[in-house]
């Protein structure tokens, strides 16, 4: 079933007052890098689609407290839909190309996780000074890089370590240790992987939100994933919840800032 057939559970504000979108409308308010659209996306789907993405990013902004510079980080992050992908996944992020893919079928619901991905990975060489372009901030943070000092990086770390660590500090989180579990079991390294660790606990940050949006994010509490415990359970999702809460407030203020200078 394509998406112009589904129906996205949603309450939040009305972003276009009623107007119809389209992805060039999207490119234009967030200042993505680009927009491509796969050859087999067709007009009514690509019109469904663009008011999707559209509401999708802007219930985004307004649970993180930013503006569309933050959704596109400044202008560097390209996006796909329905151009092809990687055969069996849903949605990915390329960090090589820092584009963010979304299936043109089966993506609904990943956005939030995927554009985590971007943004750690844009934060990487920004929060951190002895890391590559290609590198996770979160990935950096569990292998010691050398951090750049300044109150906003304060709040990421603060944020990694209530995803990663016990709340003593001393050992790894009940997260950390359920992923690595079904990793064993499975026989793999991916659940456990900082990066996806920490978009699995922004995934249900986003969802915690008063603002709901299936398009953008769902499956945090219910899926079989979280039944697993690959999702942060109550208390620490909690924790988890305040530290981002603290972190987007701080960054959202300070866009808003530098866009009224």
């Amino acid at each position: 079933m394509s998406i112009e057939q589904r129906r996205f559970y949603r309450q939040g504000p009305d972003h276009r007052l009623g107007a119809d979108v389209d992805f060039v409308d999207v490119r234009r308010r967030f200042d993505f890098r680009s927009i491509e659209i796969g050859r087999w996306v067709k007009t009514g789907e690509r019109v469904r689609a663009a008011a999707l993405f559209h509401d999708a990013l802007c219930d985004l902004m307004v649970i993180l407290q930013g503006n569309e510079t933050l959704i596109s980080l400044r202008g560097t992050l390209a996006l796909q839909y329905g151009t092809g992908g990687r055969p069996g996944v849903s949605a990915h992020y390329e960090p090589g190309r820092r584009t963010f893919a979304l299936a043109k079928n089966a993506g609904p619901g990943s956005i939030a996780h995927e554009w985590f991905h971007a943004l750690d990975h844009y934060l990487g060489n920004k929060v951190f000074s002895d890391v590559g372009e290609r590198c996770f901030a979160s990935a950096a943070w569990l292998d010691d890089a050398t951090p750049v000092a300044h109150p906003l990086n304060d709040l990421w770390f603060a944020v990694m370590r209530a995803i990663m660590l016990s709340p003593s500090g001393e050992e790894p989180s009940e997260l950390f240790r359920i992923s690595a579990a079904v990793d064993r079991q499975l026989g793999q390294v991916y659940f456990s992987r900082p990066e996806e660790l920490c978009a699995r606990a922004f995934e249900a940050f986003v969802q915690d939100a008063p603002v709901k949006n299936h398009f953008l994010v769902k499956g945090t509490r219910e899926s079989p994933e979280a039944l697993k415990g690959l999702y942060p359970k109550p208390p620490h999702r909690q924790q988890i919840n305040q530290a981002f809460a603290n972190y987007f407030q701080q960054l959202g203020a300070a866009l808003k800032r530098r866009s009224t200078t």
